[in-house]
């Protein structure tokens, strides 16, 4: 934390002494900070380790200000610390404790945005490390839900200036993920497009080139159609991913893929019940057939497939994963949710195709009193199926994951 505060401080005391005779570095400056502390409680049976008990706590703290008093130029920094309250009793993957469960969240600093930006109307370009995050974040995001989120090392520019459409377009030379392990260099290029009808139709089209990777092109419809004195959201989608057209040097030159992936699901919200089904294929293969399963390696992937996080990496015979959703949500009384999950493989795996099930069930509301406070309660319970692919893909055993959170913004 010592590194981002002096950082910080630095930045403000310059902010407030480098303006003389007419001349301004900085000015407007505008701060931003974060305080999440959460306990995370892993129980994972498919190993013989010990439960995580992980207690741990993100800070964040950024600036943003105009650059040499002009309003079309500014740069932003958020210098984000994640350390651990007490004893650590948790594997953070790069932490050396392998007797206990997996939480990724080490202890590490960095900071997780620095870049420029210079706005034209209703054009922004962005350059330098940044969070970039699209459409329901499914294939780019910034997985916030980990205490260090991942950022991008990039150049992306976003236009709106015809009405209704939007066009963003990026250059991504490096990913910052959410450990401590350095920056991954790569030579990807992100294209996304949508175009909105009316408030009932969105159409979206997308081609993301992962170097060394493969390059996905899909398209989604999404949209909210009243109904009944229901508002029912939707969102329908495809995507085929393909052999990668670009290379990373010193990766893997020619990346094969072959796969695809379909996704339909529909949240009604009738006087604040929420009610929802969901349908979503990401393809697999038989080993030796030339095809692959289908992968999302930059999404935001805990917000999908169940949060125990059972399917970060997709089985080789792919993953079926269909779910019902069932809430409430009220001014004052905060969101309440429970999602079932059933999970299946697209192709069979040694005659086997069961992946499992899961409910999922979660609590949150702001603390009254106190703005910005947010508190939340939040359980995954996966119970087995029938497949053993490897070590660490291990659906034959039972998982249970608990959090409690509370996170301050200001």
């Amino acid at each position: 934390m010592k590194k981002v505060t002096l950082s910080a401080i630095a930045v403000m005391a310059i902010a407030g002494s480098l303006s003389a005779e007419g001349f301004t570095l900085f000015s407007n400056a505008k701060f931003n900070g974060e305080v999440r502390a959460r306990y995370e409680n892993v129980d994972d049976k498919s190993n013989s380790k010990d439960q995580a008990n992980a207690y741990t706590v993100r800070a964040t703290l950024g600036v943003d200000a105009n650059l040499f008093d002009l309003d079309a130029l500014s740069m932003k920094v958020d210098g984000t610390t994640v350390q651990s309250i007490g004893t650590e009793h948790y594997n953070s993957s790069t932490n050396g404790l392998t007797q206990y469960d997996v939480v990724k969240d080490p202890q590490t600093t960095r900071f997780s945005q620095a870049y420029l930006q210079y706005k034209l109307g209703k054009t922004v370009a962005k350059v330098g490390r940044q969070i970039v995050n699209l459409d329901n974040e499914r294939f780019i995001g910034s997985v916030d839900w980990r205490q260090m989120m991942q950022s991008f090392d990039a150049a992306v520019i976003s236009d709106s200036s015809i009405e209704n459409l939007t066009l963003v377009g990026g250059y991504i030379w490096g990913i910052d993920g959410i450990t401590n392990i350095p920056s991954t260099k790569t030579d990807s290029i992100v294209l996304n497009g949508s175009y909105k009808v009316n408030d009932m139709l969105k159409v979206t089209a997308y081609d993301y080139m992962l170097s060394s990777t493969h390059d996905t092109i899909g398209m989604a419809l999404t949209g909210d159609v009243p109904l009944m004195g229901a508002k029912i959201g939707y969102r329908g989608e495809y995507a085929s991913q393909k052999d990668a057209s670009r290379d990373t040097s010193g990766g893997v030159v020619n990346a094969k893929a072959d796969a695809d992936y379909y996704n339909l699901d529909a949240l009604a919200n009738i006087s604040g019940v929420l009610a929802g089904v969901g349908y979503e294929v990401l393809s697999g293969h038989v080993i030796g057939d030339g095809k692959t399963a289908f992968s999302t390696p930059l999404a935001t992937l805990h917000k999908f497939n169940g949060w125990a996080d059972k399917f970060l990496v997709t089985p080789t015979g792919g993953l079926v994963d269909a779910s019902a959703t069932l809430g409430y949500t009220a001014l004052g009384l905060g969101k309440t949710m429970v999602v079932y999950h059933d999970f299946k493989t697209d192709v069979a795996m040694s005659g086997k195709s069961d992946l499992g099930k899961e409910w999922d069930i979660l609590y949150t509301n702001n603390i009254p009193g106190v703005k910005g406070l947010n508190g939340l309660i939040k359980a995954a319970y996966y119970q087995a199926g029938d497949i053993l692919q490897s070590s660490t893909m291990n659906f034959t055993q039972n998982d249970r994951k608990i959090w409690l959170q509370l996170d301050y913004k200001f």
